[in-house]
C-alpha cells in the first residue's frame, strides 16, 4: 500500500512550507540588518571598535585555541576585516530579506554565524547564536528564497539553477 502526501497550498500554489521558511528568511535577514546598525552605532566596525570585541572574545571566551589564533589574526588586521563584516552583514540582510541568492547567502549566514557560536563559547547563552545557525542551514536546503523572493521570478526562467 502507498500513499501519496501533498504539502497544503494557499491561494497563491505555495505551499505552507515555503510560505513558513520565507518567514524564517525574511527574519533573520532582518536580524542581520538590525545588528548591522547596532553595530555601527556602536563603533564595532572601526579598527579600535572591532580590535575590541574580538580581544574580548580571545580573553574570555571557551572557544577552541586554534580559533583564538583566527580571531587574533583578525584583531591584527581590523582595519580591513571590521568594513568587510560591516558589508557582509548589511548585503547578507538585505539579500536574504528580498529573497534574492537565497541558498548562497543562507550558506554564508550559516558559516558566518557558526564562527560567531564558536566565538562567543561561554560568553553567552549556548543558544542565542545556536537557533539562527540551524536556521540558516535550513534556508539552505529549503530553498527558502522561492516563496515572498525574487528567487522566485528567477526559479521560472531558469528552474534547473542550483542557486535558488
Amino acid at each position: 500500500m502507498t500513499t501519496t502526501t501533498t504539502q497544503p497550498r494557499n491561494n497563491a500554489g505555495q505551499s505552507d512550507a515555503a510560505n513558513g521558511l520565507a518567514l524564517v528568511r525574511m527574519t533573520i535577514g532582518a536580524m542581520f540588518v538590525w545588528v548591522f546598525f547596532e553595530n555601527l552605532g556602536k563603533g564595532a566596525y572601526t579598527p579600535a571598535g572591532y580590535a575590541g570585541v574580538i580581544n574580548y572574545y580571545i580573553k574570555n571566551s571557551h572557544s577552541p585555541a586554534a580559533w583564538k589564533l583566527v580571531l587574533g589574526f583578525m584583531s591584527s588586521h581590523a582595519a580591513i576585516i571590521a568594513p568587510g563584516q560591516a558589508a557582509m552583514e548589511l548585503s547578507l540582510g538585505i539579500l536574504l530579506v528580498i529573497g534574492l541568492l537565497t541558498r548562497p547567502a543562507a550558506l554564508v549566514a550559516f558559516l558566518f554565524l557558526g564562527s560567531l557560536w564558536v566565538t562567543e563559547l561561554g560568553t553567552s547563552w549556548i543558544w542565542e547564536l545556536l537557533v539562527p545557525v540551524v536556521a540558516s542551514l535550513g534556508l539552505v536546503v529549503g530553498r527558502a528564497g522561492r516563496a515572498w523572493g525574487i528567487d522566485a521570478l528567477l526559479a521560472r526562467r531558469h528552474p534547473a539553477s542550483p542557486w535558488w
